[in-house]
């Protein structure tokens, strides 16, 4: 396959990380016509380059879908070694095999490698400027996966979706809190660009698809908000009362510096042909009767 072709239908697709919210998406979109091969932690151990290079030769895949990380933010300050081995040399490893196989790589990073100062969405031309451990190793990250000959990296931020194995995300403590009728810490002053994994998956596939070059784009649904204004979304969705506590970032004494401004600028992935639709109708769409549901194209793209 060659990117541009039009065919992911019956392509041979590993995914890595697939046991998180992120990989399970990708593994359902790819898997409706193509061979999927889902690798967990306990399957591909992604920092043993040579256990990487053996088992992609072996499976000798068309697109590799890198979904794996350490995102820990705050563990990651106290453990700067781990960080970097999965969020960026095991990346140089899966570009390596990548090249090895002939093979398109898709790695994902994060609104973390921004710095939060700015006033306006980040844009992909914008300077880089990691505050955190675990944002430079995802930026380090970015530049390995972008040696491989065909790579795409994608950058999302505050993931939502089905949950998979791992943390639970800032949006599912919210959904859970006003479910429940307890009380709720939100921040006023971290804006976000929210991202539901079945629409990044559905990009994904499409920018895979599509005649768009290789490189990096921001992958995220349309929008921006603070975390106050997206729990009085899910609260009116949810038909509830929310009892929101309003807290700032510096009330919340984070180990981790975060960006208090990260709306990510997806011009470049609409000229790309994949418009995204915007994070409320997202939100409707994950909290409806159909939580599993995958991006339509016929959604996204009105």
């Amino acid at each position: 396959m060659a990117a541009g072709d039009g065919r992911v239908a019956g392509c041979r697709v590993v995914v890595t990380g697939a046991a998180g919210r992120l990989g399970r998406a990708m593994c359902a979109e790819f898997g409706r016509d193509a061979s999927v091969v889902a690798l967990t932690r306990t399957d591909l151990d992604i920092t043993d380059g040579r256990a990487v290079g053996a088992r992609l030769a072996a499976e000798r895949p068309d697109i590799i879908v890198n979904c794996a990380g350490d995102n820990d933010v705050d563990l990651a300050e106290g453990r700067p070694v781990r960080a970097l081995e999965v969020n960026a040399f095991a990346v140089k490893a899966l570009a390596r095999a990548a090249d090895e196989a002939g093979a398109a790589l898709v790695h994902f990073s994060s609104d973390f490698v921004f710095d939060g100062e700015a006033s306006r969405p980040y844009t992909e031309a914008d300077e880089p400027n990691p505050r955190s451990v675990y944002a430079a190793s995802k930026l380090l990250g970015e530049w390995f996966a972008l040696e491989a000959r065909r790579s795409f990296v994608l950058r999302v931020e505050s993931l939502f979706g089905p949950a998979g194995a791992g943390r639970v995300g800032s949006l599912d403590r919210i959904v859970e809190g006003i479910r429940a009728g307890a009380p709720v810490p939100v921040f006023v002053d971290r804006t976000v660009s929210p991202a539901y994994v079945a629409d990044v998956a559905w990009a994904t596939r499409r920018l895979i698809e599509g005649a768009a070059p290789g490189g990096l784009y921001h992958c995220v649904n349309a929008g921006a908000a603070t975390w106050r204004e997206i729990a009085l979304e899910i609260a009116r969705l949810l038909g509830r009362e929310p009892r929101l506590t309003p807290i700032t970032m510096d009330q919340a004494a984070l180990r981790a510096s975060r960006p208090r401004y990260s709306a990510l600028d997806i011009s470049k992935l609409g000229a790309a042909g994949v418009v995204m639709p915007g994070w409320q109708t997202a939100l409707a769409r994950y909290l409806g009767s159909d939580p599993e549901k995958r991006g339509q194209a016929e959604t996204l793209e009105a």
